[in-house]
């Protein structure tokens, strides 16, 4: 696998989309964010979380392994951040993240993001060319858009 050629690949996606994606140099264990984002989830704020992570960790080059971290992505979001620290101290979805985990490695998912459509699957940041014309082949129909049809 040749990291810097994916993260080269994952930089020229994100300016052509304009995504913010910074010249991150240190890669930051994610585990906490994952248990935070189920809780986040619970809690209906799960896409904004996500997306706060996303541009703390890819942007800003923030270290999202430091609850501190955490807790302040979840009061930008809207989250308490109080119910934020009791859920990292006592890891209340450990559990729920260990099973993810868990049907990852039944299903033999590595890397991320993976799609699966029935045995089929597309690993990595690819194009949307890539991914709509494995759903083609699969047999799934494309939806009519009332509005202009947008990807």
């Amino acid at each position: 696998m040749d990291i810097p050629a994916i993260l080269d690949r994952l930089m020229r996606v994100a300016r052509e989309l304009n995504l913010p994606f910074g010249d991150r140099q240190m890669t930051y264990n994610s585990r906490l964010a994952q248990e935070l984002g189920k809780w986040a989830e619970d809690q209906g704020r799960g896409d904004a979380f996500h997306m706060a992570v996303f541009l703390a960790y890819f942007h800003r080059g923030e270290n999202i392994a430091l609850p501190e971290i955490l807790v302040r992505i979840c009061e930008g979001v809207g989250l308490d951040p109080a119910a934020a620290r009791k859920v990292l101290d006592r890891r209340t979805y450990r559990e729920a993240v260990d099973r993810d985990w868990q049907r990852c490695r039944e299903m033999e998912i590595t890397v991320v993001p993976t799609f699966m459509v029935g045995d089929r699957r597309l690993v990595g940041a690819l194009s949307y060319e890539a991914l709509e014309s494995m759903l083609t082949s699969a047999g799934v129909i494309r939806r009519s858009s009332s509005n202009n049809e947008s990807r």
